[in-house]
Formats: structure tokens, sequence, C-alpha cells
């Protein structure tokens, strides 16, 4: 089989990677899991779990009020994963990386605060046509609430942007242009580089939605030089309930906070409020401090595992994935970007995507079906949704081949 000479061409140790995830040692419905749903959120290694079972256990306190032992050592380790944060992106200052609820939490903060300051009648908003309902809907009613209008970059039959179509859109009426790196849905990998000195070169400041791209891609801000940037833990192998937005000094100055309590506050009087500095200005109440802490060590074991090796793994992965499936009569791809990483979207002759869904399930195989949070996609290409196999650094090609396996037996049994 091709997939075995393929093993040996990568550094990473697989094997030993898997016995580091415990639910992937599971059965469901009596077969080995083979967990492809890595899009919609990822497993997590023992040593996040630990981690966070330590923090509970043996230091649970709150975070920068306590001048008791408890309080200190848990404000370290959560001041500790910041920087372990703004070392995995190259922040230039740790205060730039805000924690959140997520990237749908980050992509809020900053719409929010943009319709309060930034936006007005006349103004317009850039998203493209492959964003996740988070980032769309958001910047949907900064724009009702300012007057703004929002503008959609269109995009090709393979899912890949019409960047001609997008420079034309860059005019003066522009005031924030904010699209996905990766597509949650077809794994294209948009040309973010181009995407933001273009907008630069008009003094338009750039939103990158890195929730598909932090886990497979190496991401340096300084390089990159995004005004913002947001991304999600429970997709980079670390709890729900925590993100990161990351913003340059300038713009997250310039922001007004977009929740008020403890924590971002400097001095409170019923005159008058003065706000906290960087990052605390938009952390407002007790934050999830567990999650932060579980966040700084799922980057931390990312970091030992060889981030070189996983990148190449995955694309390995990748390509023998497409492959193998593009061989399956009937199948057809929705989105087929010369650039791609992470999620595979299909569908086989007029097979509905839940019915797949379900019959593959039925031989332990976990995917993700339906219109992905992404309905204004699955509207370009007049379907009802997909077929989604989402790929990390812990699966196999074996599994892809329990995966093609899989759709060929219940194409026999759909068609």
């Amino acid at each position: 089989m091709e997939h075995i000479a393929n093993i040996g061409t990568t550094a990473l140790d697989v094997a030993a990677v898997r016995k580091d995830f415990p639910i992937l040692q599971q059965q469901v419905h009596g077969k080995t899991l083979v967990y492809l749903d890595n899009g919609a959120t990822t497993q997590k290694p023992k040593v996040v779990i630990d981690t966070i079972e330590r923090y509970y256990e043996t230091y649970n306190s709150n975070v920068h009020r306590g001048v008791h032992h408890l309080s200190q050592v848990a404000t370290d380790a959560y001041e500790k994963a910041r920087q372990t944060v703004a070392g995995y992106i190259n922040a230039p200052n740790a205060n730039q990386v805000i924690f959140t609820k997520g990237t749908t939490d980050g992509i809020n903060l900053v719409a929010n605060a943009m319709s309060r300051r930034f936006l007005k009648k006349g103004d317009s908003v850039i998203i493209s046509a492959m964003e996740h309902h988070s980032n769309i809907v958001p910047w949907q009613m900064a724009c009702e609430d300012s007057g703004a209008t929002l503008k959609v970059i269109p995009i090709n039959d393979k899912g890949e942007l019409l960047m001609d179509a997008y420079e034309a859109m860059l005019d003066d009426t522009v005031k924030i242009v904010a699209v996905t790196y990766v597509s949650n849905t077809m794994g294209t990998i948009n040309p973010v580089e181009d995407i933001i000195t273009l907008a630069h070169a008009r003094n338009i400041p750039v939103l990158i939605d890195a929730a598909q791209a932090i886990q497979h891609l190496t991401i340096d801000v300084q390089a990159l030089q995004p005004d913002f940037l947001v991304f999600s833990g429970h997709k980079i192998y670390a709890p729900t309930g925590i993100g990161v937005l990351y913003g340059t000094s300038e713009w997250l100055n310039k922001l007004p906070p977009y929740q008020g309590g403890g924590d971002m506050i400097k001095t409170v009087t019923f005159e008058k409020t003065i706000y906290n500095e960087l990052p605390y200005k938009f952390e407002a109440g007790t934050p999830n401090i567990a999650g932060a802490i579980g966040l700084g060590a799922a980057i931390e074991y990312l970091q030992q595992t060889g981030i070189p090796a996983i990148q190449q793994w995955e694309e390995e992965l990748t390509a023998y994935a497409v492959d193998q499936l593009r061989q399956i009569d009937g199948l057809r791809f929705i989105g087929d970007a010369a650039h791609r990483s992470g999620a595979i979207s299909f569908l086989v002759h007029n097979i509905h995507p839940f019915d797949m869904g379900e019959l593959l399930d039925q031989q332990g195989i976990a995917v993700r079906t339906g219109h992905h949070c992404t309905e204004p996609l699955m509207d370009r290409f007049q379907i009802p949704g997909t077929v989604r196999a989402s790929l990390t650094f812990y699966n196999t090609m074996e599994e892809i081949d329990k995966l093609v396996a899989g759709v060929k037996r219940a194409s026999k049994m759909l068609l």
C-alpha cells in the first residue's frame, strides 16, 4: 500500500502521539474510533487534561486580585500562558494577547468596538464569500448599528478568492477587512499576505480569522502584520471556552472597551471610570483561568512534539486523503483549491450528507455533515451541505483508508 511508504518519510512518531490522547483509544459502535472532525474541535492530550486538573486540585484561585499564595500561583500560571501564546505567534509583546472565550468572542469584540467608534453611514466592511457565520454576523450587526455597508469578496468554483475583485473593492469607504486564513469548510488557504498588503497600502486595518489555521500553519504576526488575529483554544488541542485576540498596540489602545467590570478598570467612582492598561482593558470579570493555563500547556505540547514534523505529516495526510477520495466513483469535492489545509468537503452522487454521515458513524468514523456554519457558501454552490473530513497530526493513513472504504460501503447502501 502507498501509505506504508509515506509513513517513513516523516519525523513524527504518530503511534506515540496517539497514546497521548486518551479519547482516541475508545471504540464507537464496536469499532475503533476514527476521529475526523478536528475542524469542529480537536481532542486534548493527557498533559492538557492533567494541567487543568492540577489547577483545580492544587492552586484554584482568582487571578490579579489576591496577595495570598494560591492567587499568586494562579496569576503566575495565567500570565505564563499569555507569554506562551505570544511566543507561539511571535507577538512583539505579551500585552497584545487578549484572552477571550474563543474566535467568535474575539471577532465580536472588534466588530462591536469598530461600530461604536470607527464606522458610520457611507463606510464599508469587507469580508469573503467563504466566511464562517462568526465572521459574518458580527459585521452585519456592526453595519446595521452604524449604517455601514458589507462587501463580499467572491470566489471561483474551486473555492479560491477572486483577488482582482478584492483589489477593486478597496476604496476610501473601507474601514476594515475581515477574512479567514483557512476555510473551515473547504480547507482553502487564502493569500492573507497579499490581502493584508493591499489593504495596508490604503491604511485599512485587517482582521484575520485564524481558527482553522493556528493548528496547521506557522503564524508569525510580526511577519504577517495583521492588525487583529483571532483563534480558539479548542481548535488547537486546548479546552473549550478559551481563545485569543491578538492586536497591534496601536489598534488595541484605540478601541474602546468591549465589556465593563472587574479587572478592566484602574479606578472607579460614580462620576468617572479610568480603564486599565492592555491586556486587562479587554478582560472584564473573572477569566477562564483553567482554560488559559490549558491553552498554554497545549501549545507547549505542540512545541515539544515538533511543529515542523507535525506540519509535514499533516501535508502528507491531506495529499493522500484527497488522492484516495478522488478515486471514488461519483465523489466531487466542494472546494478544490491548489493550496489547502485541514478540511476536505465532498458529496457522493446525490446522497444527502446526513445519510452518509450516519452510515460512517455506524462504522466508528466521526465526520461532520451539514453547512458548517457557512450557509452563504452552500448557497454559492447550490447544495444543502457537505460531508467534511478534517484531519490533524494524530490521524493516520490507515484511518484515511477506513474513511475511503466507509464512503464506498455507505454509497453502495444508499444508491
